[in-house]
């Protein structure tokens, strides 16, 4: 008897794109793509546009990197209105949408509907970088290529974090307070000319790190990605972004969970029970000798619970309070989307010496800018890409096929970016925001196969 795997079909999404005056829309120059040599190799220019996002993002200004943002938006549209096979539509597609719709929404009863309209359409051109990336991720191949290019340029930002460490480097703003017995230490910020920037921009870096090793076959690959993992790890503690640091914890046991799943059948009934107690209590040892040993990271950690007793969580809690107050006048629908927004308004609500560009929290932010309504639909888009994640490991655990690694991967990344997220709105720069729906679009491009049992006749 031959056993096989089935996928599943039978979709009331595929089946509403079918009958839709939408969905119809979706393929109506279909019968030019058969015979156009440009989109003969889509996914190739698809890939390149995607690369050249990654590799712009460090090094240029933000105006070259939503440039080729609209290139790539472009290209998806034609894509979409070219494809001859309907690509799947996932709960996080339907997330993403309603998360959308409710951003236009925001939009059209914000108190400054032309600045709020600038960043509706930035945001929505982060969207259809995810769906391009949704699109050709689903070739394993691609796929590859995309996060090495992305490891090899941020290993580059990280050698350059890590110099830094070496030969000194003055801060560009006042990160640090001046007070403090550590206002003269050194943090790093390469070309991103901001260490929380950095930190968050090198998460992925090591989370897709950890995945090269497992899943590049050839050893100089498998030997990159472990010389990439060490210094973006460096890089990250280099940085002294304590916002970074938790990151880093929470991409940490998104692995030792993962890992820990997927290989618990090779451990013997001690380890099964015991790992993870033994793996965090050595964590938290390792911690407390660094914290005896350096007196820099004793102060850093420290800090992290002195409450308002550090200038940094001051400011903070000051610019919390002062947001709450905006979200209790615009509860429902926000104030719309972008910065521009923000600093007209926040100025009304602000505690005085306490200017700020931001929440300093990207749930806050998100609230403020859409409302509860989508604050409800962004946390719906991030647990139906842990819950498909979760799923898909699931389902390839019986065959051993590694490609779960992505999952794990890019949970890892998630987990890492909504920590840091909540202490800081670095999440919103495109060195970042970019990387972030790429994650989100790994989950969401794995076909979701549905294992049946189905006796088949053996053909001779």
């Amino acid at each position: 008897m031959n056993y096989t795997t089935v996928e599943e079909e039978k979709s009331p999404l595929l089946n509403w794109r079918k009958s839709s005056l939408l969905g119809k829309i979706i393929g109506i120059v279909s019968p030019w793509e058969s015979g156009s040599y440009l989109l003969n190799y889509s996914d190739v220019i698809a890939t390149v546009l995607i690369c050249l996002v990654i590799v712009s993002a460090p090094f240029t200004n933000n105006t070259l990197v939503g440039i080729i943002l609209m290139a790539s938006s472009g290209f998806w549209a034609l894509l979409t209105l070219a494809e001859v096979k309907q690509n799947q539509i996932t709960p996080i597609h339907l997330w993403i949408f309603a998360y959308w719709l409710i951003s236009v929404v925001a939009t059209a009863f914000s108190p400054l509907k032309m600045e709020a309209l600038s960043g509706l359409f930035k945001f929505t051109l982060y969207l259809l970088f995810f769906a391009l990336g949704s699109r050709i991720f689903r070739h394993p191949k691609l796929l590859s290529w995309v996060t090495g290019v992305y490891l090899l340029v941020s290993l580059i930002v990280s050698a350059y974090g890590v110099r830094q460490k070496f030969i000194g480097v003055k801060p560009l703003a006042t990160w640090t307070d001046p007070t403090s017995p550590l206002a003269d230490a050194t943090r790093v910020y390469s070309y991103l000319g901001n260490p929380n920037l950095l930190g968050g921009y090198l998460i992925p870096a090591v989370a897709f790190s950890v995945v090269g090793i497992i899943i590049w076959k050839t050893i100089p690959l498998k030997v990159f990605a472990g010389f990439s993992l060490i210094m973006h790890t460096a890089c990250v503690y280099f940085t002294g972004s304590r916002g970074a640091w938790l990151a880093l914890i929470a991409t940490g046991v998104i692995f030792l969970l993962g890992f820990k799943f997927w290989w618990s059948e090779y451990l013997s009934p001690f380890w099964r029970k015991w790992l993870i107690p033994i793996v965090i209590a050595s964590f938290i040892a390792l911690v407390f000798i660094g914290t005896i040993v350096s007196e820099p990271l004793r102060l850093r950690i420290t800090s992290l619970f002195s409450w308002r007793g550090d200038s940094s969580n001051n400011f903070r809690i000051n610019v919390w309070t002062s947001a709450l107050k905006m979200l209790a006048d615009y509860p429902l629908t926000g104030i719309g989307l972008g910065n521009q927004v923000f600093n007209k308004i926040y100025p009304t609500y602000m505690q005085t010496k306490f200017t700020a560009l931001s929440t300093y929290c990207v749930l806050l932010e998100i609230a403020i800018e859409t409302g509860l309504i989508g604050l409800i639909a962004f946390l719906g888009i991030v647990t139906s890409t842990f819950r498909r994640a979760i799923a898909i490991i699931k389902n390839l655990k019986p065959s051993n096929d590694l490609q779960a690694m992505w999952m794990i991967g890019a949970l890892g990344a998630i987990a890492g970016l909504a920590t840091q997220g909540l202490f800081d709105t670095v999440w919103y720069r495109p060195q970042i925001n970019t990387l972030w729906w790429l994650c989100i679009a790994v989950v969401a491009s794995f076909p979701f196969k549905i294992s049946k049992k189905l006796e088949v006749r053996s053909k001779e």
